[in-house]
């Protein structure tokens, strides 16, 4: 027989076999026990000043390490709380692992202190979710749920466990058993598929290799690379995909899309054939699906078959993980090809090249004039560089960030694509820098994100950990905006913030932060540079931006992919 131990020492016990090393949480009522089994455990906790901020670091953690981010929330509105960040690394594919108490078994429906109905308001948000009432339950769904959150398509996994469960005591032997018997992702291509999607990319002659954010999470960064350079296939890279695929590659051609560049939003329309591997045709990149890619056939490689024809009807479907499956296309690329090299497709090159040439990312930073976000951004990638990790929140500052930093890696670039969560930049930030904290770790914030979650500042400060914050003050919701002044007659209903309060620099000071201010393009390098030499705490950078500037290129949403507006004057 085993010792005994409660149901929290199991909890603790069995997040130490899964190699957690950092939990994000808070602590309340119905979850201390397990704070005070944690007490005695080697893993670090990271306290949060919300439990939301406490999801968003656990998702940022995961995206830049790799591995399954984990985070601590008490019952009711700690629960509640979380539900936004769950929802997001849900959206993105995130591998994160909630832990939450609930009120004791026999106070269940009899809306006790603190109750909430967390397993039913998580379902929608989460790949799977538990609700454990008893101690014996507990070992297992903890190895579950890290097995379900990493395979597959990754996800949030949710453990819900009530306060007797985590009170009672048993004996306990070693960790949890997997006991999934429905539970059987996908890995490996049928060959059959595989030989017919090479023998469809050899007689394409307008190619193009449509890589999401599959791709980073499966790490198959390498193999996409690879295959694009010995099938010779020009590469998009969605939101979620960017680094997935060296920027300086000749065969990148950027993210298409809403505000994608002129080429690979053209090249997808073009193509007579569109290789999605990782991608899930979301309405951001196809806006209207009916005039998306309209001669391209089509085949799509997903871990999830729900993905499979949702949006577009596939013409060689194939359901497998995305490294996988990439070797196994490499393999019958090869074989295929054999002795010779891939089609030239000069044609095809020529006038991918044409419209690079044409169609150009560009800015034109006037010095006597307002700071431009694109050369923040700019002066910022090039002196962080490409081993730099960036994250961005929700907006302008996303989309020029996107546009315009250089992403040379995979793992370098953390944002919310799929909910768009405003607030997401500093606390996935100071996660990513937990986890990873030899990299230089920077947020691209709009003043109105950073508004609604800059309090984790304090956290970070308090744990010694030394994000670099760059926050791009425009004074108003920018993307919003944009809108109103694109679409609704520059009517400007509930956008307008402020460039003076807060006052940014005293906001970083006052929660332990160092903070500075650019007013004029001239003090942009200088505040950069001053930023980065100081590493013993966090950095606030603000830069007081022109609240007029928009960003283009952009398609309409629910437009044709045809209609790219290049600039304010082509409305």
């Amino acid at each position: 027989m085993g010792n005994t131990f409660t149901g929290a020492d199991i909890l603790i016990k069995a997040l130490e076999h899964e190699g957690v090393d950092i939990i994000f949480g808070m602590p309340g009522g119905a979850i201390l026990k397990a704070y005070d089994s944690l007490y005695d455990s080697s893993m670090r906790h990271i306290l949060v000043r919300h439990e939301q901020g406490g999801g968003h670091m656990a998702s940022g953690y995961a995206h830049a390490t790799g591995r399954v981010g984990v985070t601590f929330a008490t019952s009711g509105p700690g629960a509640t709380n979380l539900i936004t960040a769950l929802a997001d690394a849900y959206m993105d594919s995130i591998p994160v692992v909630a832990i939450t108490a609930q009120v004791g078994s026999t106070s269940i429906g009899l809306d006790a202190f603190q109750e909430a109905h967390t397993w039913g308001i998580s379902m929608p948000a989460t790949k799977h979710n538990y609700i454990i009432t008893e101690v014996t339950e507990i070992a297992s769904a903890v190895r579950e749920a890290f097995h379900i959150a990493s395979t597959g398509r990754p996800g949030p996994v949710l453990v819900d466990i009530t306060k007797d469960a985590l009170m009672s005591e048993t004996t306990w032997n070693g960790p949890g058993q997997l006991d999934l018997p429905g539970y059987k992702p996908s890995v490996k291509g049928h060959p059959r598929q595989i030989t017919s999607a090479i023998e469809m990319i050899y007689n394409s002659r307008r190619p193009v290799l449509y890589a999401g954010g599959g791709i980073i999470r499966a790490g198959a960064s390498e193999e996409l690379t690879r295959f694009a350079e010995e099938q010779n296939l020009p590469v998009v890279t969605t939101l979620m995909a960017r680094g997935a695929i060296p920027d300086s590659n000749t065969l990148a051609l950027g993210m298409p899309g809403m505000h994608g560049t002129y080429t690979a939003s053209t090249a997808m329309q073009r193509a007579d054939l569109l290789i999605a591997v990782g991608a899930r045709f979301d309405d951001r990149v196809t806006g209207d699906p009916a005039t998306f890619a309209p001669e391209a056939k089509i085949i799509h490689v997903d871990v999830d078959p729900a993905e499979i024809g949702k949006i577009r009807r596939p013409d060689v479907p194939i359901v497998g993980d995305a490294k996988t499956v990439l070797e196994q296309l490499l393999e019958a690329g090869r074989v295929r090809l054999g002795s010779e090299g891939p089609p030239p497709r000069e044609d095809w090159f020529a006038t991918i090249t044409q419209w690079q040439e044409n169609f150009p990312l560009a800015y034109d930073q006037d010095p006597d004039g307002p700071i431009l976000q694109q050369y923040v951004i700019d002066e910022l990638a090039n002196h962080i560089g490409p081993e730099g990790i960036v994250v961005a929140g929700v907006g302008q500052h996303q989309m020029w960030t996107s546009q315009f930093w250089r992403f040379e890696h995979p793992n370098k670039w953390i944002n919310s694509g799929g909910l768009g969560t405003m607030g997401y930049a500093v606390p996935a930030a100071v996660g990513a820098k937990a986890g990873m904290p030899d990299s230089t770790v920077i947020a691209i914030d709009g003043d109105g994100c950073f508004q609604m979650t800059f309090q984790e500042l304090i956290t970070a400060a308090i744990e010694k950990i030394p994000v670099k914050i760059a926050v791009l003050n425009n004074a108003n919701l920018g993307m919003v905006r944009q809108w109103q002044k694109l679409f609704y007659n520059d009517r400007y209903s509930a956008t307008e913030l402020s460039h003076s309060i807060p006052n940014i620099v005293m906001l970083a000071e006052a929660m332990g932060c160092a903070g500075f201010r650019a007013e004029t393009p001239e003090e942009v390098v200088p505040t950069i540079e001053k930023a980065l030499e100081i590493n013993d705490r966090p950095v606030v950078m603000e830069f007081v931006c022109d609240p007029d500037a928009m960003v283009f290129p952009m398609i309409a949403a629910g437009g044709s992919n045809d209609i790219i507006f290049m600039g304010p004057e082509d409305l």
